[in-house]
């Protein structure tokens, strides 16, 4: 009878597995993690064990297997506002020093989940532009973007349910930038909306095609990678910043080590990563 238990050498080799399609490190203690990830993959995919599927996953011939494998398990909570302090600093601090722009502001979100972080930065913009009348008149260009086509999804359709919207969005920012939508869904605005957009990305891959941007937010992503590959990615972020650009990382995120293209800033609260001229 077959195995229905995921064994220690299958676990090993599925971990390679992810390190290389998108670069994310499974420690030896994370079994629970994709067992509980990948269980629903199995009727979808119409296999009987764990052990099936990650044999399955492991050979190049089942792309759309692999593909809904690595959705599942680059798939992160979030919330709205997350920290608050970097949306804080973006009005007080980043927003300002762009404001004789003569040309949007142009700002990524990388690993944009279900879309609260993008969504969040271009509210921000709207209340900077609200309280600064005049200011920033070319307003901003937001890009958001993540590995998994399912977050994509629901990132482009720009609608959450009670319990998204619960988490993290003050009852006065919901009235003032989503329309409800029925069934307690609720819609971001079109004024919001249209600030940003969304495309697939890998963070392993080149970001060449994006062009340049003023400040990136890459946050709670990079503690998923081993330290080679987080030194390539703030390798390519530095690239990717224009002068001056700023880059804001998790709150338990750190470049020492990795990089020496920024300056840090300590602001009060939080610290702010500023690529070097």
């Amino acid at each position: 009878m077959e195995n229905k238990h995921l064994e220690l050498g299958e676990y090993n080799q599925f971990r390679a597995f992810l390190e290389q399609q998108c670069g994310i490190v499974l420690g030896d203690n994370k079994l629970y993690l994709v067992k509980s990830r990948l269980a629903p993959l199995m009727a979808r995919f119409s296999v009987e064990s764990l052990s099936q599927l990650v044999s399955k996953t492991l050979s190049p011939h089942e792309r759309q297997l692999r593909a809904a494998v690595v959705d599942a398990m680059t798939t992160n909570e979030t919330l709205w506002f997350r920290d608050s302090y970097p949306f804080e600093l973006l009005k007080t601090k980043l927003l300002p020093e762009c404001k004789d722009l003569r040309r949007p502001v142009k700002i990524w979100s990388a690993a944009s989940s279900s879309g609260q972080e993008p969504y969040s930065i271009a509210m921000s913009v709207a209340e900077y532009q609200q309280s600064r009348p005049g200011q920033l008149s070319s307003g901003a260009q937001i890009i958001g973007t993540d590995i998994s086509n399912t977050m994509l999804d629901i990132c482009k359709n720009a609608e959450y349910d009670s319990l998204a919207l619960a988490r993290g969005l003050s009852a006065e920012r919901r009235k003032k930038f989503f329309s409800d939508s029925g069934n307690g869904m609720a819609k971001v605005n079109d004024n919001v909306k249209r600030m940003v957009s969304f495309r697939h990305l890998n963070l392993l891959d080149s970001y060449a095609l994006l062009g340049k941007f003023d400040i990136i937010f890459c946050r709670n992503v990079l503690i998923y990678f081993s330290p080679e590959v987080k030194a390539k990615i703030i390798g390519q972020f530095a690239q990717a910043l224009n002068p001056k650009g700023y880059l804001f990382l998790g709150a338990s995120e750190s470049m020492t080590g990795l990089s020496t293209e920024f300056d840090m800033i300590r602001c009060n609260p939080g610290i702010i990563y500023q690529k070097k001229s």
